[in-house]
Order: structure tokens, then sequence, then C-alpha cells
């Protein structure tokens, strides 16, 4: 070998050393910075996340799916809770709500199809009209008198698609409405927090990536696993508004749901997530009291949202909570957990025929974080008028 070939093999020896170097070197640096960040005190370490279970049952759908379901609380409750969880997670995102609400009422958590315990199911049925057909199934099996939903990200989505194509049920069966961090349309054009033409750009390549991503599902999916510390970093910046607070045992248990949901689900259904349009369908939701959560931080479901479907029903009660994002049933569970109280003393009004004062429509600010949350105490929610 000459001279100038071995300097050129030394050369390139040196570039790919120095890159595995690199390479090597950032995932200790991740790892380290993570294992930092776990090493904090963390509030909710002793908390049973994930552990708390109900009376199993299965309703099977006029499809053939077999979805999984637990029934919690007392069977005498005047209403039940049914709740719907967000995309790629599972019933176990209901944790801090079914701890706190589960002495008072009966709650129904199932997994939607594809999601958690409930099985695969075909792609062309993975979309939201037959997660609502899935929902009017679980209520019909499941509750035996009137009932309140409540849907998170997805879940929400569930349920708008339910008042579309069931809008009897809503009145006399359903009594009440929860829409936490969720959206009637339009996915497809937010920005996810980026400069308007690098968003345009991502939301162009995405559904083609997510496609070709899917066809190695498998594979995919073992580098997800591998890449726990980095799934971890993004999605406590991300999926939580106060990163530098959030409970690293709360991340950890968002970020073991989201891994444990296939890519090849993940792909299967975020073509209905961009399309998912039911803005038409909010109306029927205003002949039930209505709840509306989200975080102002929220990048997948813009407080923008949320307001857009407040001003579509304007006798529903809007609850903005500050520096709080997606996740926000385990960011701020207190702040969720005492608008879904004030929610189902409403229906519990109604439902028993008593006599009561129609609520008045309203924005809650809350100011987090809150005591009892995944983050540091400070103040609790402060009322206001709504801003039509």
């Amino acid at each position: 070998m000459s001279t100038t070939a071995r300097r050129k093999v030394g050369i390139a020896g040196a570039i790919v050393g120095a890159a595995s170097a690199g390479v090597a070197a950032a995932a200790l640096a991740k790892r380290y910075a993570v294992g930092r960040i776990r090493l904090r005190p963390d509030l909710e370490m002793s908390e049973p996340l994930g552990e708390l279970r109900g009376r199993q049952a299965t309703v099977t759908t006029s499809d053939g799916v077999s979805l999984y379901a637990e029934v919690d609380g007392p069977e005498d409750a005047p209403l039940t809770v049914v709740l719907c969880h967000g995309y790629t997670l599972n019933l176990d995102s209901w944790h801090y709500q079914r701890r706190d609400l589960r002495d008072s009422y009966r709650l129904v958590l199932w997994d939607q199809r594809s999601h958690g315990r409930s099985p695969r199911t075909a792609t062309e049925d993975s979309v939201i009209d037959r997660l609502g057909d899935d929902l009017a199934e679980v209520i019909e099996a499941l509750v035996p008198g009137p009932c309140v939903v409540v849907g998170h990200s997805m879940g929400g989505m569930t349920i708008m698609a339910l008042a579309d194509r069931r809008p009897e049920l809503f009145g006399e069966r359903i009594r009440g409405v929860a829409l936490i961090s969720t959206s009637a349309g339009k996915l497809a054009e937010i920005s996810l927090g980026l400069p308007a033409l690098l968003s345009k750009a991502v939301h162009k390549v995405t559904p083609g990536t997510v496609s070709i991503l899917s066809r190695g599902g498998a594979l995919v999916d073992k580098g997800r696993q591998a890449g726990n510390d980095v799934a971890f970093l993004i999605l406590r910046h991300l999926g939580f508004g106060d990163p530098k607070n959030v409970s690293p045992t709360v991340v950890d248990f968002a970020e073991s749901m989201i891994r444990s949901t296939p890519f090849e689900v993940i792909a299967d259904f975020y073509p209905a997530l961009m399309s998912h349009d039911k803005l038409s369908a909010l109306g029927v939701l205003d002949d039930v009291p209505t709840s509306i959560i989200v975080g102002d931080k929220d990048w997948l479901t813009p407080v923008e949202h949320s307001r857009a479907m407040a001003a579509a029903l304007p006798r529903a009660q809007l609850t903005e909570v500050p520096g709080t994002s997606h996740l926000i049933q385990l960011e701020r569970p207190t702040v969720v957990n005492d608008a879904l109280r004030d929610l189902l003393k409403r229906a519990t009004t109604e439902a028993t025929g008593s006599a009561t004062e129609p609520a008045e429509p309203s924005e809650r600010l809350a100011e987090g974080p809150v005591e009892g949350s995944a983050a540091e105490p400070s103040a609790g929610p402060v009322e206001g008028p709504a801003e039509q």
C-alpha cells in the first residue's frame, strides 16, 4: 500500500473512530442526564402507577373485536363514568382519576381497539367513526343507567364520533361530557411549535414516513425499545409543560404505555387523526353539561382547538391550565379531577331529577403546578368569565 493510500485509510479510520466515539459519547451523555434526573427527589415514586385494577370485562363489538374493559367503584352509584383514553395510551393513563373517583362513582375504563389489552384490528377499521361505534357498544354492555363520558385526545374524538353517529344517546343516556386535550379537527394544520415553513414540511413528509416505517414495524419497535433514554427526554419535554419539575416516575409510566403500542398501530391510526373533522357534531353536546380541559402548552392539540370547541358549545365550561401540555391528566391530576367532580355534580343532579340552576358558561384558569400533581405544589384553580 502506498503512503498516500495509507494516509487516506488512516484519515477514514480516524473519521469513523471519531464518529463512533461521538455517538457513544452522546449516548453516555443522554444516559447520564436521564440518570441524574431520575436521582432527584420524586414524590410519585411510591405511587402504584398502572397497578390499580377493577372487575375485568370483555365487550365483543359488532365486527368481532373483544375489547378489554374494567369496572370499578360502587355498583349503586347514581352515575357511571366512562373513561376513553388517548392515542398510543391505554386505560391505565386514567390512574389518578380512577384513584380519586372510584370511591364515589362507578367507573368503566376500556382499552380502545389495538391499544392496551384489546386485540389488534384491521388497518381499514382503525378509524375514528369505528371508535365511536365501539364506545356505543361499551355503554350498551357495561352501563346500566345514566353516564358521563370522558375522553382524552383520541378518546375525545371517539366521543365526538359517537355524537355524530348516535346523537339520540346524549341527554337521556349520556348526561355529561368531558373533552380533555382534544380537537374537533384540522390537526394536519397545527404547527407543532415549529416555524410555519418547517411545520408545513413536517406535515408533508410525515404520512409517507410513517407509512414506510410501518412496513418494518417489528424492526422499528426494537429500535424504540433500545432508545428508552432518548424517548424519556423527548416525552419529558413535549408531553409535559413543566419538564424540569415533572416526576420522572410519571414520565417513565407514560413512556412505557407509548412504547408498548406497536408502531404499526401508530401508523394505522395516524391518517384517521389527521383527517378527523367533527366540528359539526359538537352541537349534540350542547344538550348536556360539558367540560373542556386543556393545557396552554399543549403542542399536539393546541389550546386554540379547545377554544374553538368552547365557541361552538356556549354552555360548556372551559378550563385552561397554564404551564401544562398534552398529558394533562397525568401532569395536573388535581385540576383535572376538580373539573370532573364539578361536571359530575351537575350531571348527577340532572340524573336524579333534582332541581338545579343551569351552569353558567365560564373559563377556569388553573394556576399550576398544583398540589397533588406530577410537578411542584402551587396554587389551585381560579375561575373567571369565559371569553366567547
